[in-house]
């Protein structure tokens, strides 16, 4: 007894330590401390404190070593996932998926975190009966990770992959009251990865997106896509270019749209590395 009494006194000291040091904005020196007093909690049989040191551990590592902060939130995943505590891991999958995007730069690794996370809101949301709110609130978790897949996918020109995300978040969305607008928006970007590959594609698949949510038909996205479609048949870049910028006056795009508009409208002849304006 007197053994573990001793640790739990370590666990303490080194906690204090590490919230003085968070306080002199010493955060490596934070992080370690909570490091610590994280495997002193293992040593106790302590899980939930364990992981949640590790966290704790992780966040201080963030404002210094995002690779750290990464080894320390993957050790409290570790623990989560044990414990059958799936929602927390996959929120702390995001995490280290949002540090892979924004300080290691490294969109493979980003992927594979938000996919995991998906993963785990998903098998969360099947596995339980829950109640409906909460189990739409886990689905739209699981779809804004696989959003988040998407895009990144079609910017790496893996277009099938991008199109089967955003076709199956547009097709869950749709039947959904409070989602169904956003599925416009779903179709519309798997459309233009379609176009990206083969304007027969984009056709086939804008009349198949028409069929299965109708209320699409009459957004402006796929009056844009016709419009595109047309311009791109005929070769003519100035009608494209028109099209887009109609569009753009009333809905701004943002920074993903304009790249995949600009890869479509580089496969008009002569457009080279053409612009839109």
């Amino acid at each position: 007894f007197r053994g573990n009494t001793r640790v739990e006194e370590a666990c303490e000291m080194y906690t204090r330590a590490a919230n003085m040091f968070k306080i002199a904005k010493n955060w490596s020196a934070a992080g370690n401390a909570f490091c610590q007093a994280a495997k002193l909690h293992m040593q106790l049989q302590s899980k939930h404190d364990s992981a949640t040191s590790f966290v704790d551990a992780g966040n201080a590592y963030k404002k210094a070593d995002p690779q750290e902060a990464i080894n320390c939130l993957n050790a409290a995943i570790d623990i989560y996932t044990d414990m059958g505590r799936f929602t927390i891991a996959a929120k702390h999958h995001i995490t280290i998926a949002e540090i892979y995007e924004a300080e290691l730069v490294d969109i493979e690794k980003a992927i594979a975190h938000y996919e995991q996370a998906a993963d785990y809101y998903k098998g969360e949301e099947s596995n339980r009966q829950v109640v409906f709110v909460k189990r739409s609130q886990q689905g739209s978790s699981a779809n804004k990770c696989l959003l988040k897949v998407a895009a990144y996918a079609a910017q790496l020109e893996q277009y099938q992959k991008a199109i089967e995300i955003y076709e199956q978040v547009g097709t869950n969305t749709m039947d959904n009251p409070l989602l169904k607008y956003s599925a416009k928006e779903y179709f519309f970007k798997a459309a233009l990865c379609h176009f990206i590959v083969d304007e027969l594609n984009a056709k086939l698949a804008l009349e198949k997106y028409e069929e299965m949510f109708p209320a699409f038909t009459d957004s402006r996205e796929c009056k844009l896509l016709k419009k595109l479609l047309e311009a791109h048949e005929e070769q003519n870049s100035e009608a494209y270019t028109e099209a887009v910028k109609e569009f753009d006056s009333i809905s701004r795009l943002d920074q993903w749209l304009t790249t995949m508009l600009l890869r479509i409208k580089k496969s008009i002849q002569g457009e080279g590395d053409g612009d839109l304006k």
